[in-house]
This record gives structure tokens, C-alpha cells and sequence, in this order.
């Protein structure tokens, strides 16, 4: 009767040792929790926005899109008329582990103009607002504080109007405007330099972003 009841606990014991391993294994199984986390910000056209994240070791991977308005499923069209209340954003996946969220908001004070309302460089309109969109509690801290502290050490005069808001569903945009600076360098280039988007960055900064 002993050995029976051994037998059967060894037997339960492998059944579940199995079922983890497989569970473990199982392709297309989510990160655990906490391994991977998004922070997005919205710093004019999100073309331009991609770049200065895609190049920091720890980012995953830079999504444009389009948040903070009031139409669901909203097309660039739609947007960039104006009429839907969103603002052009880029979502960062990145990992804790290896970048810091502190870390991805200096990098992305560095590359907007914080001192204008409703437009950034060459482009006007509230779909073009500066923003950057808390995901938790922790993460709005530390972009309150960060704004805090660039309003002490800022290198210009003009005020920082760039608003710090809890993130509200993130739509994606068009696969034609994904990592647009790779696949139309010619073309974004262009933009980048017509829109004067450097010189700025530079005048407000005072070097490269």
C-alpha cells in the first residue's frame, strides 16, 4: 500500500515537472510580468520621433501612432485634419533592466520643443502637441520630476508647456509610416532638414540631440 501511494506521488511529481517545462516552452508564451514595459511620448511628427529611441541599447522597438483623442481607430487623414484630438506619439517598448525610464525622458526632452503649444518645428495643430503619456503611478512621477527639474536648469527663456498625461489607448499608424526614416531616408532627410527640426534642437539645446 506504501509503494502504491510512493509510486503515485513520483508519477504526479514528473506529470508536473512536464507540464512546466512545456508551459515554459510554448512558442508565442507572453514575458513574464514586468520583463518588458512601454512608455510613450508624443514630440511632433513621429517620423522623427522614432530614430533618437530606436538607437538606445535596451529599446525593443518604436511604434508611431496616434493617442489622446476622442475617435477610435483614427486614420492619418482623420488626424492630421485636426478633428479627432489626437496627437502623433511614438510607443517604446523597452527593457527596465537595461534603460531606464529617466533615461528615455531625457532623451526625449532632448529632441522636442517643449516651449510651444499645439505645434512642433514646421508642423501646426494640436495633432502635434508635445506630451508625454504616463502608463503607471511611478512613471508619472518621474515625468513630473523631470519637468520639474528642466524647468530649474533649462538651458532657454521660453516656458515648458509640454503636458505630462496619463496614456489612453494608443492606436498605430498606418504600416506606411513605420521606420519612414529607413525606408524613405531620401524623403525624410528632406523633411527633417525643410522643417528646420535641427536648427532648433540645437538653438534650444546646444548640440546634437
Amino acid at each position: 500500500m506504501k509503494k502504491q501511494c510512493l509510486g503515485g506521488l513520483i508519477i504526479g511529481l514528473i506529470v508536473m515537472l512536464n507540464s512546466a517545462a512545456f508551459a515554459a516552452d510554448a512558442p508565442g508564451k507572453a514575458p513574464p510580468a514586468g520583463k518588458l514595459a512601454k512608455a510613450t511620448f508624443a514630440g511632433g511628427c513621429f517620423w522623427c520621433m522614432e530614430p533618437p529611441f530606436d538607437k538606445l541599447p535596451g529599446v525593443i522597438s518604436t511604434t508611431s501612432g496616434y493617442i489622446g483623442g476622442k475617435t477610435a481607430n483614427p486614420t492619418y487623414q482623420a488626424v492630421s485634419s485636426g478633428v479627432t484630438g489626437h496627437t502623433e506619439a511614438v510607443e517604446v517598448v523597452f527593457d527596465p533592466a537595461k534603460i531606464t525610464y529617466e533615461k528615455l525622458l531625457d532623451v526625449f526632452w532632448r529632441n522636442i520643443d517643449p516651449t510651444v503649444k499645439d505645434r512642433q518645428f514646421c508642423d501646426a495643430g494640436s495633432q502635434y502637441r508635445s506630451g508625454v503619456f504616463y502608463h503607471d503611478a511611478e512613471q508619472k512621477r518621474l515625468a513630473d520630476a523631470s519637468k520639474a527639474a528642466l524647468m530649474k536648469s533649462k538651458p532657454f527663456a521660453g516656458d515648458i508647456v509640454t503636458e505630462v498625461t496619463l496614456a489612453t489607448t494608443f492606436y498605430p499608424a498606418e504600416e506606411y509610416h513605420q521606420d519612414y526614416y529607413l525606408k524613405n531616408p531620401v524623403r525624410y532627410n528632406i523633411y527633417r532638414g525643410g522643417c528646420g527640426r535641427d536648427a532648433r534642437l540645437k538653438q534650444l539645446w546646444g548640440g546634437a540631440p
